[in-house]
């Protein structure tokens, strides 16, 4: 990998830190206070509503501005959520937690914007399987130490100790963004390419071979991702609420995780067949949980760890590397129009579970056959839309 990429991996790891935190913790936070599944749904849906404007507003900063921009603002918003967790209260609880959701899906959505546009503008398609490679390793790494290691300041100092932890590595976040390599949109010798630059058309983003299978794939995904990531989570907290507990298991998913990606090196396999070994794995884990056990919920846990590692890093890769061959501009849009995509469905997924006050029942079950079908439908859209874009011969002739 280049410099410039090892910097923007540098900067994915410090961020990964601040969002594995929020995704347990804040989760858990909101939880401990009634345990109400639609105030985690609820915070979750605002906070995709804040990563989804963030990233648009991003993008377009992106014309003039470099990502060094975007990660000072991604840390700015950080900054916020972490000092109003520790310093405002609401009798109206809804409206506590959508001030809170917002500046927290801002931080996100500028830092998704920075990593997802620079690695794009910046990365060449042999770098893109090393640089996810390297993503995921890291990732399982910082999911092993940050809940333990959270896990033991909150017990020590509490939850405002923790967020106290947090202003500090945003301060480093913040430092950190002004050393990235300055990646900003091109300007362009093509007229017609440089005046589609920050209009970010749908048209112009879905306007390639292939095109309407991904959108299909990416439409099926927000469901998919929102389900495996909001169910994952309280799962974990319907076993236990001891912090050090969670943070054990967590760090269980994580070792599971290790062994997933010991055996993608050790095995040569063609990515496509990876890619359906995950999506097995991951429904499976799924179906388990149609029987709503303690000891079931963390099998599904432990089949949806390894799954998603497979799933995540064949899926992710394989997009970039269709786009790859586009232009600086439709590629921006692309990306663009991807996040968005995924936050709607996302968001579509959450506003279902309002109504779910526990993890079984018809609803919970028809939320399961829903993502099931979106799940299993994924690898096939995915498969044709690289047919048709030509980049198939490349996308399955290597595993790991």
């Amino acid at each position: 990998m280049s410099t410039d990429i090892r910097k923007l991996l540098v900067m994915n790891s410090v961020s990964s830190v601040i969002a594995i935190y929020i995704g347990i913790y804040v989760n858990l936070y909101l939880w401990e206070d009634g345990q109400r599944i639609a105030d985690v749904s609820f915070y979750n849906m605002v906070m995709f509503i804040g990563w989804g404007l963030a990233f648009w507003i991003a993008a377009k900063l992106l014309t003039r501005f470099s990502v060094r921009l975007l990660y000072s603002c991604a840390a700015g918003f950080g900054g916020i959520a972490f000092t109003y967790l520790m310093t405002v209260t609401l009798d109206n609880r809804l409206l506590w937690i959508a001030l809170l959701g917002l500046p927290v899906g801002a931080m996100f959505g500028f830092t998704s914007a920075a990593q997802n546009l620079g690695m794009s503008l910046q990365g060449k398609a042999s770098e893109f399987s090393s640089y996810f490679a390297a993503v995921s390793i890291i990732g399982q790494v910082l999911s092993v130490a940050v809940p333990i290691a959270s896990a033991k300041v909150i017990d020590w100092s509490g939850y405002g100790g923790s967020f106290v932890l947090m202003l500090v590595a945003l301060g480093v976040m913040l430092v950190f963004s002004l050393r990235m390599p300055p990646i900003r949109m091109p300007k362009l010798s093509d007229t017609k390419e440089q005046a589609e630059l920050g209009r970010f058309r749908f048209r112009a983003a879905f306007n390639f071979p292939g095109a309407k299978w991904m959108l299909l794939s990416l439409l099926a995904g927000g469901v998919f991702l929102q389900f495996q990531n909001l169910f994952t989570l309280l799962f974990t907290f319907s076993v236990t609420q001891n912090k050090l507990w969670i943070a054990l298991l967590n760090v269980t998913y994580t070792l599971v995780s290790l062994l997933g990606l010991w055996l993608y090196r050790r095995i040569r396999i063609n990515e496509s067949r990876w890619l359906w070994i995950g999506t097995l794995l991951l429904a499976a884990g799924f179906i388990v949980v149609m029987f709503p056990y303690k000891g079931t919920m963390i099998a599904s846990n432990l089949l949806t760890a390894i799954g998603m590692f497979y799933f995540n890093t064949v899926w992710t890769s394989q997009q970039f590397r269709c786009i790859q061959p586009l232009g600086a501009a439709q590629r921006a849009s692309f990306l663009v129009w991807r996040e968005t995509l995924l936050i709607v469905t996302r968001c579509l997924l959450l506003t279902l579970t309002f109504s779910l006050t526990e993890l079984r029942g018809a609803l919970f079950i028809s939320l399961i056959v829903v993502t099931l079908v979106c799940l299993l439908a994924m690898p096939l859209f995915q498969l044709r839309a690289l047919r048709q874009s030509g980049t198939r011969a490349e996308a399955v002739e290597a595993s790991a």
